[in-house]
Formats: structure tokens, sequence, C-alpha cells
């Protein structure tokens, strides 16, 4: 098969979407497909509306194996439209729907056009609510080619997700893949036919998270060997962070101890984290760590140093952060929102709490630092998981098999 993925960023970008569509390409790849992506020169999403951030090289490159084009993105029409689009979305104008896709971006020119004469047998388009999956469904149509849609949904996020255009496209396209249960529902509710939804997950390299000592993950961070509560992840507002960090003074009320990890790329965000973290008192900026900008290898070692996940996001399409958790064997906890209810079972490898109650995240910080063997049995559990289903050799064969049945019919 000869297959095309557009999607809004690629590594080096980070984030979930990024890294599944990275990891599709090179396991399809290496299975004897012949892949090639069409990318934006963002380096995130900020960038699709904020012309000041820096960006990539446009062009051809090469990552591992995998032929990459990055297209500029015209950020200063998207944002020209930020306010207007903030106006016709609270008064319920006509089609503002299209006004906030246009604002949020990405804007390329030239991308349908590069769409329509690539050599490729199908279109793979990820992620919504993004602008590129329109020009992706549109191209493919135009030049007569089966399109996948990944939507990696968020549908508890109304300015993002409660757009009639993007349930339009899902309808259009000749596949959906779902990265969850509830999302496969959600859109089969929204008219998608059932036979042509897939849920199918995203991927860890599990072995990469086995076998690292704590201590010496620890020490490398620059903590004690005393507990560490953690976030791994997107700093963007929606992921919780805000709500860990309201927590952690509670936390350290009955364990002065405990040490805290924030790790992310640098975003817009970040800069609000970093404010919250230097107007602490001395005594819990000394038990905190904030890391912007870790490389991907670094990941397992985040990782091996925590004790727990906190990851209170108002709404996931996957949750990578629990997956990659589990793979070292660390409990999660996450809020009770969208399709982390469908990833996190309660109680069996983490814990789930409201969103934005930093009380109840303080409560469960503490309730698995007091049990120990209890958290220690909710991480094996989520490793089990992790090892039985989610390995991206097996992600990537089922996306195959989604492709290859979508060009057969």
């Amino acid at each position: 098969m000869r297959i095309l993925h557009v999607t809004h960023g690629y590594f080096p970008a980070l984030g979930g979407t990024e890294r599944l569509m990275q990891r599709v390409s090179e396991e399809l790849t290496a299975a004897g497909e012949r892949v090639t992506v069409f990318t934006t020169n963002c380096y995130n999403g900020d960038g699709f509306y904020t012309p000041s951030l820096p960006t990539m090289p446009v062009g051809d490159s090469e990552v591992n194996g995998v032929p990459v084009r990055r297209f500029a993105v015209r950020s200063r029409l998207s944002r020209a439209l930020r306010t207007p689009q903030a106006i016709a979305y609270k008064l319920g104008l006509p089609h503002n729907d299209r006004l906030r896709a246009w604002s949020q971006g990405p804007v390329v020119p030239g991308l349908r056009d590069a769409i329509r004469s690539a050599p490729a047998d199908l279109v793979v388009a990820a992620a919504f609510p993004l602008l590129h999956m329109f020009d992706a469904l549109a191209a493919a149509r135009d030049s007569r080619r089966p399109c996948v849609m990944v939507g990696c949904l968020h549908p508890d996020d109304a300015w993002g997700y409660q757009r009639p255009m993007i349930y339009e496209a899902i309808r259009a396209a000749d596949a959906y893949i779902a990265l969850t249960s509830y999302e496969a529902d959600y859109v089969v509710a929204r008219g998608a036919e059932r036979s042509r939804v897939h849920a199918i997950g995203g991927g860890v390299d599990a072995d990469r998270y086995e076998g690292i000592d704590t201590g010496e993950a620890r020490w490398r961070l620059g903590f004690d060997r005393a507990p560490v509560v953690g976030f791994i992840g997107q700093l963007a507002q929606h992921k919780g962070v805000d709500t860990l960090l309201r927590a952690m003074p509670l936390v350290w009320r009955i364990r002065p101890d405990v040490n805290l990890l924030v790790a992310g790329g640098r975003t817009l965000f970040a800069t609000e984290v970093e404010r919250t973290i230097a107007g602490w008192p001395e005594r819990f900026r000394n038990r905190t760590v904030l890391s912007l900008g870790f490389r991907e290898e670094q990941k397992p070692w985040l990782y091996a140093a925590l004790d727990v996940l906190a990851s209170p996001s108002a709404f996931e399409s996957f949750g990578i952060a629990y997956f990659e958790a589990w793979a070292a064997g660390k409990p999660v906890i996450g809020a009770r929102s969208g399709a982390v209810q469908s990833v996190i079972a309660e109680d069996e490898n983490g814990l789930l709490i409201d969103y934005q109650d930093h009380q109840a995240l303080a409560a469960a910080i503490e309730r698995l630092l007091r049990d120990p063997a209890g958290a220690a049995a909710m991480g094996a559990a989520g490793r089990e998981r992790v090892r039985a289903r989610y390995t991206w050799p097996a992600i990537g064969a089922r996306f195959r098999e989604v492709y290859a049945a979508t060009l057969a019919r």
C-alpha cells in the first residue's frame, strides 16, 4: 500500500497524536508499506495562531526512514480571526463552527493541492478539530481515493468539538479510527456507520519502561529517596496541571517529604505553571522539579522516578500518559470525565476524581502513598493491560488491517 498520513504535527513536535502517527508510520514502513507524511512546520498547536513562536524548516526530510514534508502555516490569518470567532460562538451565529476551525487552524496554503497530487492509494488524516482534516477529506474525494480519519476526539470540549462540520466529515469518510470505545460510540451516535468505525487505541514501547532503578531515576532529577508525585505530558490548560498544583500544598501538610515532578514541553501555559511554582514558599519549591522540553528517550526515567502519576485532565482522546505510567508499573489518577472513564478501571489500575477537585486529588494521592502495596498492585494491573494489547507492533498491525480493508471495500 502507498499511504499518505496527513497530520498537524510530527516529531520533533510533541503530543499524543503526533506520537501516535509517528509510531504507526514507522511500524507500517517496517512492515513494507510505503508511507509518506504531510505535516506542518509548527512545534505545537499554539503555533497555528501565534506568529511569534519558533517553527521548523519547510520542505522534505526523513524521520526514522519515513519521508516527511512540512508545510508553512499561515498563523496571522488564524490570529486575526480569534476575536470574531469568539463573538460568533458566544452569540450562536450560523456556521460559527467554520469560523472556529479557521481561527484554530492550521491554515496551510497548498496543502490540498499537494494531497491531490501525492502518489498514494489512500489518505489518512489526524486529528480533529483542526482545519487540515477537511483539506485531506476534500482532496481525497477530488482524487477519488478513500479517506481514513483518525479523530482523536475530546467530546467534552464543547468549543473544540461541538461543530457540525466535524460529524459531516466523519460520515463522509470511508473509515474512522477511534482511540477508545467511548469515542467509537460517540461518533456512531452522531451518524457514523458502525461497520466503518474501529476502536484501536495508541501504543507504548513497553520494554523501554522495564528494569529502571527508581533510586537512580530520582537521583538524576535531583530528588532524595522520598515519594514522588508527578505529571508528565503536554502542558496545556485542560490537562489538570493547575489542579495538581492546588492539591500539593494539601498533600504537603500531611506528607512534607513528598516530591513533585511536572514535566512537559514548553507551551504558552507552561509560563503560568512556572509563575505558580515561583510563588510557593521555599520549602515547597525545594521539593519540586519542573522539567520543560525533555526528550522522548528521557520519558522512561521520568516515569521510573514516580510513585503516582496525577493527570486529572478535563478530556482525553486516549490518555497516553496513563499507559506509559502503567508500562512503568505505576498507578494513575485521572478525572471522571469523557473517555478517561473508559480507560482507567477505578480501584483496579488507578483512581478517578471529579475534574478540578483539588481536595479529592490530594486525598487520592495520600491514599496511594499511604498504601504502597495497593498502589503497586494497581501499577501491575496496568502493566499487564499494556503488555496484552497496547504495544506499538500490535497497534501498527491494527491500523494496517483497517487500511487494507478500506482499500478492498
